[in-house]
C-alpha cells in the first residue's frame, strides 16, 4: 500500500515543528498550571474598540471588504504611523491590511524571496519565522547576538554576508525584539541602515512591539531607508487587540503593489467589522498602550529582581514583555529540560530558549504581560520549585 505522506509537499513534511507551540502541548495538560508563556497582553479591548465592532456589525458591516484593506483604515494607518513614527508615507496606496502580522510576515516573505534567496535572521528570534521562511523556499542565515548581549551589530551583518553560500537578499529585523526585549537606539539604527543600503538588502521590519519601548523613543528603518524597507505592524500589542487580527504592511506603493497579489490570494480580505473597530483603535484610543507600557515596566522591573535574585543572567528588556533568562550555573544548561521540569513539579510555564535559537539553549522566556497576580504567583512557585532543587 503506498504511503499517504508521499503525496503531500516536502517542504510542508520536513518542516519541523513550532518548538513553542509544541512546548505548550506538552506541558497543557498538567493540572493547576500557571502559563508565563504567550505575548498574549493581560487587557481587555478598550470599550470604544469595542462599540466600534459592536456598531458595525449592527449595521451589517458584514460583506466583503475591498481586498487591500478599506480605505478609511489604511489612511487612517498612514497617519498614525506616519505621525508617531517620523514616516512619509504618502496614503493609502501604501499599505496593506492583513490577518495579523503573521499573515504579513508569509505574504512578504512569498512575494520578495525566490527559492534558495538568503535571509539574515538575528536570533534568539520568534519561531514562527522560521517555518514561514520554509513556506517560502528561502534560506535562514542565521546570526547569533547572544555574545553581544543580543544585539546585531553592522560588522555581524557583514560577516554573515561573507560566510553566506546562497545569495543575500534580505534582512529580518524584530524589534523590540522577541524574545529578549532589546531594542535599537537612533546612532544604532542610522549605522545599521547604512549597512544594509551598501549591500542592497531588503529590511524586512517587525515593530510590532514599537509603542512598547520604554526608556528611548522607537525608531524605524523606514524613517531612514524607506526605499529598501518593508515595516510591519499591528495591533495585537498595543491595543490588547491579539483576537482581532489586524496586521499592517507599509511600503513603497511599487512594493505594495505586488504584494497585494499575495495577500489577496492568501487571504483576500480581513473583516470589516473589525476593519471599523481598528479605525477607532488607530484614530481615538492613544490612552491604552500608554496605559499597558506604564503597567509592563512596573512588571518588568519586578521581575528583574527576582530573577538576578535565584542567579539568572537577564539582559534588561527595553521594550516588549519578555524576559530572556539564562540558567545559573548549578541549574544546568539545558533549557528544554528545566522549562519541563519547572512545569511538572513547580507548576508554572515558561518556555525554553531553544524555541527561538540553536545558540540559546541554556535560556528561558518569560512573559510578564500576564494579568499581575498571576506573575506574582508563577515567581512564587518557580523561586520555590529551584530551593527544592538546591535543597
Amino acid at each position: 500500500m503506498t504511503n499517504p505522506t508521499q503525496s503531500f509537499n516536502d517542504i510542508v513534511l520536513n518542516m519541523a515543528p513550532d518548538k513553542l507551540l509544541n512546548f505548550q502541548l506538552k506541558v497543557r495538560d498538567i493540572p493547576d498550571i500557571l502559563r508565563l508563556t504567550f505575548g498574549e497582553p493581560g487587557f481587555a479591548v478598550d470599550e470604544r474598540i469595542k462599540k466600534a465592532a459592536i456598531d458595525a456589525v449592527s449595521n451589517n458591516r458584514s460583506h466583503y471588504a475591498e481586498s487591500q484593506g478599506e480605505t478609511a483604515l489604511r489612511a487612517t494607518a498612514v497617519k498614525y504611523f506616519n505621525e508617531n513614527y517620523h514616516l512619509n508615507y504618502a496614503g493609502p496606496e501604501n499599505v496593506i491590511v492583513t490577518q495579523g502580522v503573521s499573515e504579513a510576515i508569509n505574504v512578504v516573505f512569498q512575494t520578495l524571496l525566490n527559492e534558495n534567496d538568503g535571509l539574515l535572521v538575528p536570533e534568539p528570534a520568534y519561531g514562527p519565522y522560521f517555518s514561514s521562511l520554509d513556506l517560502a523556499h528561502g534560506v535562514r542565515l542565521s546570526i547569533d547576538t547572544t555574545p553581544n548581549h543580543f544585539k546585531l551589530t553592522p560588522e555581524m551583518v557583514e560577516q554573515a554576508i561573507a560566510d553566506a553560500t546562497v545569495p543575500v537578499k534580505a534582512i529580518l529585523m524584530n524589534y523590540p525584539t522577541n524574545p529578549t526585549g532589546v531594542t535599537y537606539s537612533r546612532e544604532e539604527i542610522i549605522a545599521l541602515s547604512e549597512t544594509f543600503a551598501n549591500h542592497n538588502l531588503w529590511v524586512i521590519s517587525d515593530e510590532i512591539y514599537s509603542v512598547l519601548t520604554y526608556e528611548q523613543e522607537h525608531v524605524s528603518f523606514a524613517e531612514y531607508i524607506p526605499e529598501r524597507t518593508v515595516y510591519i505592524n499591528g495591533l495585537s500589542k498595543s491595543h490588547a487587540m491579539t483576537g482581532y487580527r489586524i496586521g499592517f504592511i507599509l511600503g513603497q506603493a511599487d512594493v505594495i503593489e505586488q504584494m497585494q497579489k499575495t495577500h489577496g490570494t492568501l487571504v483576500f480580505a480581513v473583516q470589516t467589522f473589525v476593519q471599523d473597530a481598528a479605525i477607532v483603535a488607530l484614530r481615538d484610543v492613544y490612552d491604552t498602550p500608554i496605559n499597558m507600557r506604564n503597567a509592563y515596566r512596573k512588571r518588568r522591573d519586578k521581575v528583574l529582581l527576582q530573577l538576578k535574585a535565584l542567579g539568572f543572567e537577564v539582559v534588561e528588556p527595553e521594550g516588549a514583555f519578555y524576559l530572556f533568562a539564562k540558567l545559573p550555573a548549578d541549574l544546568g544548561t539545558d533549557g528544554d529540560d528545566f522549562a519541563l521540569q519547572l512545569a511538572k513539579e513547580g507548576k508554572v510555564a515558561v518556555i525554553p530558549g531553544s524555541a527561538f535559537s540553536d545558540a540559546a539553549q541554556a535560556y528561558i522566556r518569560i512573559s510578564y504581560a500576564a494579568a499581575d497576580e498571576d506573575l506574582e504567583e508563577g515567581m512564587k512557585r518557580m523561586k520555590k520549585y529551584i530551593e527544592k532543587v538546591r535543597s
